[in-house]
C-alpha cells in the first residue's frame, strides 16, 4: 500500500487556519481580528493620551484665554519641587471606565465650543459660577478623586504642616468631609465667593459615609511609638524639673526671678463671636464648634501677620472697613504670673511707639477717643461654664450687634455680653437678621441664677491716665461697677519707651460679681490693651489661653512667692 504523500507546510497552515473555534470563527479570522483590536486599542488609547496633555486643553482659546492664565499664577503650575498637576490630572479621572466616561460627557463641551456659548471673556466669566458648581459637585461626588491621586490624608505629615493645617486636615478627616469642601479657587478665580450662605453650607457638608472618627495624619512618631512615648515622657519630665527650679529661685516681689511668656495681641477688627462661628467668614468655624479647637491652637504663630491685614483693611474679607493709618497689627507682651497663696500677681510688659495718637477719624484732625487715656488694659478670667470661654477666651463676650460693630441697634448702646445671659444668638445673619442677640435678654431670675452659677466672665481693668483700677464682670452687659478694694494696678511707661502694668488680686474676694480663683483649678485667661487714646473695638486682643497655679502644664503658671 503505497504511503500517504504528506502534506506541504502551506497546505497544513492553510488548514489551521481554517479550523472553526468559537461561535464557528476560524482560526484565521480570529487573528485578523485580534490584531485589528490591538491597532484599534493602540490607537484609541494613544488619542485618549493626547486628549490628555496641556496643549491639547489651552488649544482652544477659550481655556487658553481664560483659566489657563489663571492657573500659571498658582502653586500647581510652579512650586519649590517641580511637580505640576495639568488639567487632565484635576479634571480626568484615572481608572480606565471613568475616564471613557468623562470623554463622552466632554462631546457636550465640544458641541458647546462650536455654538460658541463662551468664545469670549465676557461669555466666559457669565457662565463661570456655573461650570464651577459643576466642577465641584462632580468631586464632591467623587470624593475628591482626582485629588486623592496625589494627596491623602493618611499620608500627610502632621509634623510639617503649620497648626492650622494640620488640624483642618484631621477634622476633615475624622468627620468625612473632602478636599473640595475646602480648597475651591486654587487653581482658578475664587468664584465660590460668590455663593450664597445656603449654597455653600450644603456643598460643604461632611458625608457621614467618608468619616473616619479615629483617623489621624501621619507623624513620624507613629514609626516607632515607643520611642515617642519616651521621648515624650522626657520633655515632660525636663519641663516640670525646669517649671520647679524656677518656682524654687522665685523670690516675693522680685519679677526677674519668674519665668514668663510672650503672648502676641492681634488687631480683631470687627471679627466677632459671630463671625467666628460663621463658616462662610471663618474657614475654621466647624473646627472650633465641633471639633473643639482652639483659636490659639491654629492662630498662636500668625497673630501678627493677621493683625497687619485687618489693621490696614487689605484683608480679603474686609474685617476692619476704616482703618487707622499708622495703627500696628498686634502687639507682643511679656506675661508674667505669680500667687502668694491669698493673691494673685501679674505684670505685662509691652514695648510702646511713637505711632499715631489720632482716633479713626483722621491723623489730620489729631482726635483722640480717650484724651485722658493713652493706655488701657483690660484682664478676663472665666471658668468653662461661660460657652467658647476654653476656646476663645474673652472672644466669646464680643457680639456682632455691640457698639460699633456692623450689626449696632442704632441709637441703643450695647456692651459685651455673654451667651448664658441671651435666649438666642442670630449666628448667620441670613434673610435680613441681624446678628447677635442684643434684643434677647433672659428674665432677671435666670440672668440671677447664671451669675450664681459664676456664669460670667470676670473683668478688671487699668487706666493709666488715672493710674485707676477697675472691677467688674461680663453677663447681661459689661458693668464695672464692682468692688476694687481688693485690686490694685501699677503701671509706668519706662526710659526703655515700654510700657509695664502690674496686678494685684485678690484670689477670693467674697464678691458675688468676682470670680474665685482656686489653686488647683485652671482657668481661661484673656487681655486687651487699648493704645494711642483709642477706645471700643480699636484694641488689641489676645487669643484665649489657661492660667494656672504652679502648673508647669499651664500656659500662664502662676508660681508660688
Amino acid at each position: 500500500m503505497p504511503i500517504p504523500e504528506r502534506p506541504s507546510f502551506k497546505e497544513r497552515i492553510k488548514v489551521l487556519f481554517s479550523r472553526r473555534l468559537i461561535l464557528n470563527t476560524t482560526l484565521g479570522g480570529g487573528l485578523v481580528f485580534a490584531l485589528f483590536g490591538i491597532i484599534f486599542w493602540g490607537g484609541f488609547n494613544t488619542a485618549m493620551e493626547v486628549t490628555n496633555t496641556l496643549e491639547f486643553c489651552i488649544s482652544c482659546h477659550e481655556m487658553e484665554d481664560n483659566v489657563y492664565k489663571e492657573y500659571q499664577k498658582t502653586i500647581h503650575y510652579a512650586n519649590r519641587t517641580g511637580v505640576r498637576a495639568t488639567c487632565s490630572d484635576c479634571h480626568v479621572p484615572d481608572p480606565w471606565i471613568h475616564k471613557v466616561a468623562r470623554k463622552i460627557e466632554a462631546s457636550n463641551e465640544v458641541l458647546h465650543k462650536m455654538l460658541g456659548t463662551i468664545d469670549t471673556p465676557e461669555k466666559f466669566d457669565a457662565k463661570r459660577l456655573q461650570l464651577a458648581k459643576n466642577v465641584w459637585r462632580s468631586m464632591k461626588s467623587t470624593d475628591s478623586r482626582e485629588c486623592r491621586n496625589c494627596h491623602n490624608f493618611e499620608a500627610m505629615n502632621g509634623d510639617m504642616q503649620k497648626p492650622r493645617a494640620m488640624n483642618q486636615h484631621t477634622n476633615a478627616l475624622r468627620s468625612g468631609q473632602t478636599c473640595i469642601d475646602c480648597h475651591k479657587g486654587i487653581a482658578h478665580k475664587g468664584v465660590h465667593k460668590l455663593l450664597s450662605d445656603e449654597e455653600k453650607e450644603a456643598m460643604e457638608a461632611p458625608d457621614e459615609s467618608l468619616a473616619k472618627p479615629e483617623a489621624k495624619l501621619f507623624q513620624l512618631a507613629d514609626l516607632d511609638p515607643v520611642a515617642a512615648a519616651a521621648a515624650k515622657a522626657a520633655a515632660e519630665k525636663a519641663a516640670a524639673e525646669a517649671a520647679a527650679e524656677a518656682a524654687a529661685s522665685a523670690q516675693a516681689g522680685n519679677w526677674e526671678t519668674i519665668v514668663g511668656r510672650e503672648i502676641h495681641l492681634i488687631y480683631p477688627g470687627q471679627t466677632s463671636i459671630e463671625w467666628v462661628l460663621n463658616g462662610t467668614d471663618h474657614g475654621g468655624a466647624n473646627a472650633f464648634k465641633k471639633g473643639g479647637d482652639r483659636c490659639v491652637t491654629c492662630h498662636d504663630k500668625e497673630a501678627k501677620i493677621m493683625g497687619d491685614r485687618i489693621v490696614g483693611g487689605t484683608h480679603e474679607k474686609a474685617m476692619e472697613p476704616t482703618p487707622i493709618a499708622g495703627k500696628r497689627g498686634g502687639v507682643p507682651v511679656m506675661v508674667k504670673a505669680a500667687h502668694d497663696g491669698d493673691n494673685l500677681y501679674m505684670q505685662f510688659t509691652w514695648h510702646d511707639v511713637d505711632h499715631h495718637t489720632a482716633g479713626h477719624k483722621s491723623v489730620v484732625e489729631a482726635e483722640r477717643m480717650d484724651p485722658e487715656n493713652p493706655v488701657k488694659l483690660a484682664i478676663m478670667f472665666a471658668t468653662d461654664q461661660v460657652e467658647f470661654a476654653d476656646r476663645s477666651g474673652c472672644w466669646g463676650t464680643c457680639h456682632h450687634d455691640a457698639n460699633g460693630m456692623p450689626h449696632q441697634p442704632e441709637g441703643t448702646d450695647v456692651t459685651k455680653y455673654t451667651k448664658e445671659s441671651r435666649t438666642k444668638i442670630e449666628v448667620k445673619g441670613r434673610r435680613g437678621k441681624k446678628r447677635g442677640g442684643w434684643d434677647k435678654l433672659r428674665k432677671p431670675e435666670e440672668i440671677k441664677a447664671a451669675l450664681d452659677q459664676k456664669k460670667i466672665m470676670d473683668l478688671v481693668r487699668y487706666k493709666a491716665g488715672s493710674n485707676q483700677a477697675e472691677d467688674g464682670m461680663i453677663l447681661a452687659s459689661r458693668d464695672m461697677s464692682g468692688n476694687s478694694d481688693d485690686l490694685e494696678f501699677e503701671g509706668k511707661r519706662d526710659d526703655q519707651g515700654n510700657w509695664v502694668v502690674e496686678m494685684k488680686r485678690k484670689l477670693n474676694s467674697g464678691d458675688a460679681d468676682d470670680l474665685s480663683l482656686a489653686l488647683d483649678q485652671v482657668y481661661n485667661f484673656g487681655f486687651a490693651i487699648h493704645d494711642d487714646y483709642t477706645n471700643g473695638r480699636f484694641h488689641h486682643v489676645s487669643f484665649g489661653y489657661k492660667l494656672g497655679f504652679d502648673d508647669p502644664k499651664a500656659e500662664i503658671n502662676a508660681v508660688k512667692w
